[in-house]
């Protein structure tokens, strides 16, 4: 068991699972919001090198399965670059995915991009289902990493593309000290006041730390199947890129 998988929201009672569903259940009206301003609108660019990497290595990506979905955001956006016939986003936070159906709705796209209810450990989908797996910022949020690496390595066709961003703690002079501030004191407190969630965004920078990073999760990601899985650290040092091939 990995360090970040016995964090929970909100301490005993429950599963990790049911407390992050119930966390962003409560924070979807702000979760955008949040995002934004949490990240200085980094976020934006941070998605963008994901997608980058399927424009650069395939020729085509018919499908794609966004994992942890949220919003939405990164849906629409890969469907914007990568013009699938279809992309899937699936979460366990219905709160969430139907603020990504509004948008996706007001954007005409409803035909391209659907969402559904979906453990990441156990994918209803088939064997071989997608050309590309995406995810954003949600490592640290799973109960069983392995079993949902396992899970997005499954459902890749063979000459699938994984491309993963997650958040990290900075290495680096001066973003490792001043990060150290923001994630005590700024991240918490612009949480409790945007969202009206005290503990939510306390328990982000707990699960950052405690996420395997670069290396570490690099050897995981090849521990569940995949191949070439490469990292790189994104800008401002907060976030990792992963990519791999099956």
């Amino acid at each position: 068991m990995y360090k970040q998988e016995q964090i929970k929201p909100y301490g005993d009672g429950g599963t990790k699972r049911e407390q992050v569903e119930q966390m962003f259940d409560n924070i979807a009206h702000s979760y955008d919001t949040l995002n934004h301003t949490l990240s200085f609108g980094v976020d934006r660019l941070w998605r963008n090198a994901a997608i980058n990497y399927l424009l650069k290595n395939r020729t085509s990506t018919d499908s794609v399965l966004d994992i942890a979905t949220g919003t939405g955001d990164f849906a629409i956006r890969a469907f914007q670059k990568l013009h699938p016939q279809r992309i899937v986003g699936i979460d366990i936070s219905e709160g969430m995915m139907n603020i990504g159906r509004e948008k996706v709705a007001k954007l005409g796209l409803s035909d391209h991009i659907t969402f559904q209810n979906e453990d990441c450990a156990h994918l209803s989908f088939p064997d071989n289902s997608f050309d590309a797996v995406i995810s954003a910022f949600a490592l640290r949020n799973f109960q069983n990493l392995d079993e949902c690496l396992q899970e997005m390595h499954r459902v890749l066709s063979p000459d699938g593309h994984l491309s993963v961003i997650d958040l990290c703690t900075p290495i680096s002079f001066p973003m490792k000290q001043l990060f150290w501030l923001y994630k005590k004191a700024i991240m918490p407190t612009l949480g409790k006041l945007l969202s009206k969630d005290k503990t939510a965004y306390s328990y982000l920078p707990d699960t950052m730390d405690a996420v395997p990073q670069a290396e570490r999760m690099q050897h995981i990601i090849q521990q569940a199947g995949f191949h070439q899985v490469n990292f790189r650290r994104l800008p401002f040092g907060m976030c990792i890129l992963y990519t791999a091939k099956k």
